[in-house]
């Protein structure tokens, strides 16, 4: 077993379903860390240690821990209603989304939705969206002008991870600019 499948069990238990191990999460996120280990060690045995690793080394930095790492949660990236304490923030003029171009019809139909997330994720950079975009297939980006969108009344969060976090961009803030 690797990190990489402890880690994506881990994102599924702490962003999805929290019940494949028997816990729950509280109304921000926060699991406990202990119930945690013990229930990922069914399946990938994991330690304080192990887990320190994985969260210290997860290059998109999917989760935090409490002060005094008695509780851990997923930074954003839920489908199950919490409130991860995300500040509202003004963001750059322009953020980017990858995805694939299976969806690209419906996105410029309808604009991005977060679908079965709480928050579209858009990207400061456009090579990182390229990044996420591909892991779904053949990559499509869009260029958002959140700027504007901001200026316009659009809320937007930071997640602790630098992704940007909004509710929705209609179709007239966004540019096609690959695919």
């Amino acid at each position: 077993m690797s990190d990489t499948d402890t880690s994506k069990y881990i994102s599924l238990i702490l962003r999805h379903k929290p019940s494949v191990i028997g816990i729950t999460l509280d109304e921000h996120g926060w699991a406990d860390v202990h119930d945690l280990i013990k229930g990922v060690s069914e399946k990938y045995p994991i330690t304080m240690e192990d887990l320190e690793r994985i969260v210290r080394e997860d290059e998109k930095q999917r989760y935090s821990f409490n002060d005094d790492k008695t509780l851990i949660r997923a930074n954003q990236g839920h489908s199950i209603p919490v409130d991860v304490e995300l500040e509202e923030a003004e963001p750059p003029e322009i953020l980017f989304h990858g995805t694939a171009t299976k969806f690209e019809e419906a996105i410029d139909r309808e604009g991005l939705i977060p679908k079965s997330r709480l928050y579209v994720h858009l990207f400061p950079d456009c090579e990182t969206a390229e990044k996420v975009g591909k892991r779904q297939g053949q990559l499509v980006v869009y260029r958002i002008r959140s700027g504007e969108m901001h200026r316009d009344g659009y809320v937007f969060y930071r997640s602790v991870n630098g992704v940007w976090l909004i509710k929705a961009v209609p179709v007239q803030y966004m540019e096609k600019i690959s695919g």
